[in-house]
């Protein structure tokens, strides 16, 4: 069984309310913040291939009283990312060793990807990572679930599919993949070993 992993909150934390906890009272206010701002279309754009110098002077031009706020969120992008979830890397590094084939599809900018394999060096280790931005398609469009078996030349039934997003994990399941919706590390250890796969 092919091993195909998420990256965001499957393997690495993915939390944009850090860069914000210096400028909010709060959680509630930072969300409310983003909410005004439509962070989450904003940010996948950047995961479906536009770079983030394009994405801050789109935003500015539309929210001018907030530019320090998102040029910020450009630049400390990295705060958003506080580290590793060492469960799920151990799991994934334990496969590697054990020589099970390990891939990736993760809706992921360009440049934030590269600064990010340079900072977890475990994110290099995929026979195939397929990273939206670099695809012109993002996750949960069953385009880029195709795209994948057809570069790697692997069938969805030889796959197993990890993610912690219910819509991406029913594209993958309707494909044919077998999935595991990702809750813990511990968990996935579970619905490995109940699968046969050992870590």
């Amino acid at each position: 069984m092919n091993i195909v992993w998420d990256v965001g909150n499957v393997l690495i934390r993915w939390e944009p309310r850090l860069v914000y906890a210096e400028d909010f009272g709060s959680d509630a206010e930072i969300d409310t913040f983003l909410e005004k701002i439509d962070f989450a279309a904003w940010n996948l754009e950047q995961d479906r291939g536009r770079t983030w110098d394009e994405a801050v002077a789109l935003k500015v031009a539309e929210f001018p009283q907030h530019e320090a706020l998102i040029s910020k969120f450009h630049a400390n992008w990295q705060e958003a990312v506080p580290g590793a979830i060492e469960g799920s890397v151990a799991i994934l590094e334990s496969l590697r060793r054990g020589g099970r084939p390990l891939y990736a599809i993760t809706n992921f900018s360009a440049e934030k990807w590269q600064q990010s394999c340079a900072r977890f060096p475990f994110l290099t280790s995929f026979r195939h990572a397929m990273v939206s931005a670099h695809e012109g398609l993002i996750k949960p469009d069953p385009a880029i679930f195709n795209r994948f078996l057809q570069r790697t030349s692997l069938k969805a039934a030889d796959c197993l599919f990890i993610d912690d997003s219910a819509a991406n994990i029913a594209t993958a399941k309707g494909m044919g993949f077998d999935t595991i919706r990702f809750e813990s590390a511990g968990h996935l250890k579970r619905a490995l070993a109940d699968r046969g796969i050992a870590v």
